[in-house]
């Protein structure tokens, strides 16, 4: 495909990237939805409480281990080619899942999905960036971060329309016939590009990377899963993934053909880009994932009204995340990042207002804010990291990104996660010192427990109802100061290390366009 064909269908092949990537991020929110339904002996599957962890943790840990492999691999062996391989890969595993008989077969099916989406998620993201010339670059990442952001707030109000009228599996077969539609556009519409000058192979980086973010993922889930952070089964892994990656670094920094050259992180610009994308979803998508259990078990909304709260969210993503470009074009990126994470920073805190009875246009506008300011953030910010690459290793700046991210959200998930925990057992220690022993366990688990154990007790458990409620808003109150700290930390670490305008520009003139590749663009 020549380079003025291309050209004309770049906007094409954008849609047809964001449409895939969209089905890879909504698919993980929208089987939070689906969980109750899947615990269900009659509706569902009969899941436990740790077989829905793990339909979950078996898709993340996949996910997270493999994204920078398949990153070096779309850049090696193409990223087209890649990309179509892990589309078809994803829609069998959907299949599969939607078609589960237990728990088990869905666990490993969604193992599978993790698989086909950390093939896929990368090589979105470099294909764009050797498609698109540096002028129209930012303004395509906008486009991509604004699907992530988008697939974040769908899913639940997708989840709960498809549920209000199907089976379970439904929330996975949904995902066939798009990607069917994707991979045929796909093969018409995307061009092939690689790195022409790959080098040699590094299996030990690769085997590294793989083994110390699956052992680090491991230990980050298990401590958000038991709520322990100092006992051997959590800080064994994490220590364990933290030491293999440093090695992975220390191996990567001295390989004279690194499948990741580390020494780039010198570059501020990247360096302060990751950094920034971390703590921002670190921080917002923890405190947004303990939301939905706000709005379903203390306010009794339904899978469909609390997808249909979230819009706001994806509005903001709508709205903002595009027009991020010319916001950084202006201003720079370092105020652009600036302004998004305090944005991020001010609607946490505002969770502080959301209490049992507050209005939920209270909620809705805290969405908003919240939205806009992350789709201040991931499009410079990733922006920023791919411009700090040559094309040819678009891929592996792609993972580097994606692998922030992902880490970031299972990181907040699970610490924010044992935060709410601890508060709300906490603030419920008298109520549950009086219920039976089987009973206070499953109450102090979650909301959800102590509302299944008010119902199993009748009237005898109506006077548990109000101070679990309460108990849940002053731990998800704990847990979103926690977070704005957090998001507050990211801000100061772009102001201070991410390149002025004055300092970008100049190095952004300086530097010539790169030519396109000679196997694709």
């Amino acid at each position: 495909m020549d380079s003025q064909t291309v050209q004309r269908r770049r906007w094409y092949i954008l849609g047809v990237l964001t449409v895939s990537l969209l089905v890879v991020v909504l698919d993980n929110t929208i089987l939070n939805v689906a969980l109750k339904t899947i615990a269900d002996p009659d509706k569902g599957l009969g899941a436990t409480q740790s077989q829905l962890e793990w339909a979950i943790n078996s898709y993340t840990l996949v996910f997270a281990g493999l994204l920078f492999t398949f990153g070096v691999l779309g850049d090696r062996l193409g990223r087209k080619r890649v990309l179509m391989g892990g589309m078809a890969v994803f829609a069998l595993a959907s299949l599969v899942s939607a078609y589960a008989q237990s728990p088990d077969q869905l666990i490993y099916a969604r193992a599978l999905m993790g698989l086909g989406g950390a093939a896929i998620m990368p090589q979105t993201l470099s294909i764009i960036t050797n498609v698109f010339e540096p002028h129209e670059r930012a303004r395509a990442i906008g486009i991509w971060a604004g699907a992530v952001g988008l697939g974040v707030a769908i899913g639940p109000l997708t989840g709960g329309l498809l549920l209000a009228h199907f089976w379970w599996g439904s929330v996975f077969l949904i995902n066939v016939p798009v990607i069917a539609a994707g991979v045929a556009l796909m093969a018409f519409l995307v061009p092939e590009s690689r790195n022409p000058n790959p080098g040699r192979l590094d299996p030990l980086g690769v085997l590294l990377s793989v083994a110390g973010l699956v052992v680090l993922s491991y230990g980050i889930i298990q401590g958000g899963d038991k709520g322990e952070w100092l006992t051997t089964g959590t800080l064994g892994p994490i220590l364990a993934g933290a030491a293999v990656l440093a090695l992975f670094v220390w191996h990567e920094a001295r390989t004279a053909s690194p499948a990741f050259d580390v020494r780039l992180f010198k570059d501020a610009r990247m360096s302060a880009a990751v950094a920034s994308i971390a703590l921002c979803f670190f921080a917002a998508t923890g405190v947004f994932f303990f939301a939905n259990f706000y709005m379903q078990s203390v306010r009794g909304l339904t899978p469909l009204q609390s997808g249909l709260m979230v819009l706001p969210f994806a509005a903001a993503q709508l709205i903002f995340s595009p027009r991020s470009a010319s916001l950084v074009r202006r201003f720079g990126a370092k105020a652009v990042c600036t302004s998004g994470l305090l944005a991020v920073t001010v609607a946490l805190i505002g969770y502080q207002f959301v209490g049992t009875t507050t209005p939920l246009w209270v909620l809705g506008a805290v969405f908003f804010v919240q939205g806009a300011g992350m789709a201040n953030v991931m499009p410079p910010a990733t922006e920023s990291v791919m411009s700090a690459l040559p094309r040819e290793k678009a891929g592996a700046g792609s993972a580097v990104n994606n692998v922030a991210r992902q880490v970031a959200v299972a990181m907040g998930v699970a610490v924010l996660g044992s935060v709410v925990a601890s508060v709300y057992r906490g603030e419920l220690h008298d109520r549950l010192a009086a219920l039976p022993a089987g009973a206070r366990e499953a109450a102090g688990e979650s909301i959800e427990g102590a509302h299944a154990v008010a119902a199993r007790m009748g009237a005898a458990g109506h006077g548990l109802i109000g101070p679990a409620d309460t108990a849940f808003v002053h731990a998800m109150h704990a847990a979103s100061i926690a977070a704005a700290v957090v998001s507050f930390l990211g801000a100061m670490v772009v102001l201070k290390w991410m390149p002025g305008r004055a300092a970008a520009v100049p190095a952004a003139e300086n530097q010539a366009a790169p030519e396109p590749e000679k196997a694709g663009v």
